[in-house]
C-alpha cells in the first residue's frame, strides 16, 4: 500500500487558524487598496476617484473555507499585479513529528465565538510498525475515537472503548506480512502467506457443516447394498485364474529347481557311492566276467575337467545315465568294443547338463588332453584327438570301429564320448574322439596323468 505524506491530511503547511491575523479590522483591505494599480491609476492632470469607505469586519470562523482566504487580488474594476505575501510560518509546537495525532483544530483567538456543530470526528492517522507510513485504513487495531473538548477548536483523543463482555470483543486477526495482497487478505479474513489461520477465524463458509443423521434404510435399498457388496461371477471367475497360473508357476520353479539342482545333488551321492563300490570290488580281485545291465565295472578319468565317475553297462536312462554314470553302448547293433580288446572304438555316453552332468565341460577339451579309464586289471590311457560339435541324433556312424569325420583312416583302439547339445537341450549330440596310447598294468601304479 502506498503511504500517504503528512501534507496530504493536513494540507501544506500550518493551516488558517495558526497563520496570524491583521491586528485591526479592515487593515487587510486597506493594504490591498493603497496596491498601485497601473490600469486605474489617474491620467497626468487628472483627479483619482474617491475611495469607498470599507466594510465593516465580519468575525473570522473556526474554520475558514477556501474562498474565504485573502487573495494577493486587489477589488477594483481592473486587474491588479500580483504580489507576493509572506506565509507565516507554524510554531515549533505547532509542527507535526509523524509519531502522535496532528492538531487539525488550532486554539482559537479568545475573542472568536463558540465553533461551528462537529462534522464528525476526522481520521487519525497511525503509525505502520513495518513501513513506518501510514494507512487509510488500519485493520489490526481498534479504532480511536476523537473528541472536542474543553474551548472551541481544542481536540483530545480518547482511548480505544474496552468491550464490557468476551462477546463484545472484536476478532483480531494474525497481523499479515508480505505487500498489500497479503494484508487485503488479511483483512477479508483470508490466510496470509505462509501463515496458519487460528482457530476461530475463519469465515462462516469455511465452518465444518453439520451433517444430519442418516435415515435408516429400506429392505430394498438394504438388499441393493448387499448385492452390490457381493463378487460378481467375472470377478471370481478372475481370481480363479490368476490362482491358477500362480499354482502353475510355483510348481514351474519348483521343477526348475529340481532339475537343476537337486538332480545333481543326488546323482552325485549315488554316483559317489558306485566308485566306492567298484574300487571295493578291484581290491578284492575279483574277475569281472560278463557284466550285467546298469552294473559299473569301471572308472573315467578326465583330470583337465576333475571329472572321475563310474562307467556302467548299457546306456539306459533311469538306471544309469540319471543316476550320474556314465554308459557304455554295449546292446544291439549299438554295441561296441571293451577297453581290453586289441581292435575297435570303446564308445560311451553321459549327460551334459543335469543329474550329475559328468560331460557337460567336454567341449573345452583339445588334442592331447588325457582320458584315463581305470578297470580291474590297468589303466587305458587315451589322448584327445578331434571334436564334432554337432550331429544328429541318429548318426550312429560316430561309434563305428572308424568313426567317419574322426580323422582316423585305419582300425585302431579308440575312444568315444558322446552328450547332448546345446545345453539344457538334446536336439543334436556332441561327438570327442581320442586314441589310446598306453596302457599300463594297476601293479605297475597309476598313470604319469593322474599322479601329476
Amino acid at each position: 500500500m502506498t503511504a500517504l505524506r503528512p501534507e496530504h491530511d493536513a494540507g501544506y503547511g500550518a493551516s488558517y487558524e495558526q497563520r496570524e491575523s491583521y491586528e485591526e479590522p479592515g487593515a487587510f483591505e486597506a493594504a490591498v487598496d493603497g496596491l498601485a494599480d497601473p490600469l486605474n491609476d489617474p491620467l497626468p492632470g487628472q483627479v483619482a476617484p474617491p475611495t469607498p469607505a470599507p466594510a465593516p469586519p465580519s468575525p473570522a470562523p473556526s474554520s475558514p473555507a477556501p474562498s474565504a482566504a485573502p487573495g494577493p487580488w486587489a477589488a477594483g474594476d481592473g486587474i491588479s499585479q500580483p504580489q507576493p505575501q509572506p506565509q507565516p510560518q507554524p510554531s515549533a509546537e505547532q509542527e507535526w513529528s509523524g509519531y502522535g495525532p496532528y492538531p487539525y483544530e488550532a486554539q482559537a483567538p479568545a475573542s472568536s465565538p463558540a465553533p461551528p456543530p462537529d462534522p464528525g470526528p476526522p481520521y487519525v492517522p497511525v503509525r505502520d510498525d513495518e513501513t513506518v507510513g501510514l494507512r487509510t485504513e488500519d485493520t489490526r487495531r481498534a479504532p480511536v475515537s476523537v473528541g472536542v473538548t474543553g474551548g472551541a477548536g481544542e481536540a483530545t483523543a480518547l482511548l480505544p472503548t474496552v468491550p464490557e463482555s468476551a462477546a463484545d470483543r472484536p476478532v483480531r486477526t494474525e497481523p499479515a506480512t508480505g505487500g498489500r495482497a497479503e494484508r487485503r487478505k488479511a483483512a477479508k479474513g483470508g490466510r496470509g502467506r505462509g501463515r496458519r489461520r487460528p482457530e476461530g477465524s475463519g469465515s462462516p463458509e469455511s465452518a465444518p457443516e453439520t451433517s444430519a443423521p442418516a435415515r435408516p434404510l429400506s429392505r430394498v435399498e438394504a438388499r441393493r447394498a448387499a448385492r452390490a457388496l457381493k463378487d460378481s461371477p467375472g470377478v471370481i471367475l478372475s481370481r480363479a485364474v490368476g490362482e491358477i497360473f500362480i499354482s502353475l508357476g510355483v510348481l514351474m520353479l519348483l521343477f526348475v529347481t529340481y532339475q537343476l539342482w537337486w538332480t545333481n545333488i543326488r546323482a552325485d551321492l549315488y554316483a559317489g557311492k558306485e566308485t566306492d563300490k567298484i574300487r571295493a570290488e578291484f581290491a578284492e580281485g575279483r574277475q569281472p566276467g560278463v557284466f550285467e545291465p546298469g552294473k559299473g565295472f569301471a572308472i573315467m578319468h578326465i583330470p583337465k575337467l576333475d571329472v572321475v565317475v563310474p562307467i556302467a553297462e548299457g546306456i539306459d536312462k533311469s538306471t544309469v545315465l540319471d543316476n550320474g554314470m556314465v554308459g557304455h553302448y554295449s546292446e544291439g547293433r549299438l554295441k561296441t568294443a571293451m577297453p581290453s580288446d586289441k581292435q575297435g572304438n570303446f564308445a560311451v555316453a553321459g549327460h551334459r547338463n543335469t543329474h550329475g552332468e559328468p560331460f557337460r565341460y567336454i567341449n573345452r577339451l583339445k588334442p592331447g588332453d588325457k582320458i584315463i579309464v581305470e578297470t580291474q586289471d590297468a589303466y587305458f590311457t587315451y589322448d584327445m584327438a578331434s571334436i564334432l560339435p554337432q550331429t544328429s541324433p541318429s548318426n550312429v556312424g560316430v561309434i563305428s570301429p572308424v568313426p567317419p569325420g574322426s580323422g582316423f583312416t585305419e582300425p585302431g583302439r579308440y575312444i568315444t564320448l558322446t552328450t547332448c547339445t546345446p545345453e539344457f537341450t538334446s536336439t543334436y549330440r556332441m561327438i570327442v574322439w581320442g586314441k589310446m596310447v598306453e596302457e599300463r598294468p594297476r601293479d605297475e601304479g597309476k598313470p604319469d596323468a593322474l599322479v601329476g
